[in-house]
């Protein structure tokens, strides 16, 4: 999810952290009020700032969530989703979507433009 819409959707980023702790995640660092924040990614061509929604350990592997959520500015969706990835893949780390009922079709969509082969974690 883009800053623009965090404060609009902060009730299911919540919800999203409340799932994954219930899963056994562990050392979770999110975007909000309350949490320790996780690292950022700077841009150096316009030093746009990325920031993943949540961060998380599961058994000493590093994972990143992001909320996949519909947006005004989907390129923007798509530069941060596709940064993660390569991210994550380059340090074998895991990257995984996490999206809710009205938004199955906007984040499938996102993915197949991207073409990124992640399943859905559906709340």
């Amino acid at each position: 999810m883009i800053a623009q819409d965090k404060t609009r959707h902060e009730d299911l980023l919540k919800q999203s952290i409340a799932h994954l702790e219930f899963l056994g995640y562990e050392n979770i660092k999110a975007d909000l009020e309350g949490y320790d924040h996780p690292k950022t990614f700077v841009k150096k061509e316009n030093n746009s700032v990325i920031t993943p929604d949540i961060t998380a350990y599961k058994r000493t592997k590093k994972y990143f969530f992001e909320l996949g959520i519909k947006s005004n500015k989907p390129t923007l969706l798509k530069t941060k989703w596709r940064l993660l990835d390569v991210v994550t893949r380059m340090k074998a780390q895991r990257f995984k979507i996490i999206t809710t009922k009205g938004h199955y079709s906007f984040t499938n969509k996102i993915l197949d433009e991207l073409n990124l082969d992640k399943t859905v974690m559906k709340i």
